[in-house]
Order: C-alpha cells, then structure tokens, then sequence
C-alpha cells in the first residue's frame, strides 16, 4: 500500500525554511531579549540567566518552528521579535558622549 502525499516530508526549501528559522532565527530572538532584558535588571544576574535560560528559550522556538505549518510565518514572527528587542535595545542604551 503506498503512502499517502500528505503524510511525506515536505519539499527541500519548506524544511529549510523552518530549519533556519529555527536554529538562527530562534538563536536572534533569543540573543535580542536577554539585550534587551539587560536594560532593565541586572547585567550581571541577565548573563548568568542567559547561561541556562537562553538554552531553554532557543530550544522552545526551535521546536516551535518545526511544529509551525509554514516557515515563512516563522521567520516573520522571529525578525519582528528581533526588531522589537533591538529597537528597545536602541531607545534605551546611554549616550556615550
């Protein structure tokens, strides 16, 4: 009996798609909210955070990702994440002056 279509891996650019959404878009949204996070609280305890909670956080939109229908939808959701952190990161860093 053959399988049926919609039960087969997608074609290559959908599971690529996802897979760097996953793993560097997921690693941008993270590395932007602990920036960003550090603004607010303690630089110090923000890194030690990062250490264990950053893993966490990458591994959750990495999963997150793959269980997503499309990864064009990802990779949009992930660069407005990363473009909202940046832009707090932006308004809120100090004049070097």
């Amino acid at each position: 009996m053959p399988a049926n279509k919609k039960h087969l891996s997608p074609d290559f650019l959908h599971r690529f798609s996802r897979i760097s959404a996953g793993l560097i878009g997921g690693y941008l949204v993270t590395s932007s909210f602990f920036l960003a996070l550090s603004f607010f609280l303690d630089k110090a305890s923000v890194l030690y955070t990062l250490v264990f909670g950053g893993f966490l956080l990458w591994v959750t939109l990495l999963i997150l990702a793959f269980i997503a229908e499309k990864g064009w939808k990802v990779w949009t959701v992930y660069l407005l994440l990363s473009l909202c952190f940046s832009a707090i990161v932006y308004f809120f860093q100090s004049p070097t002056n």
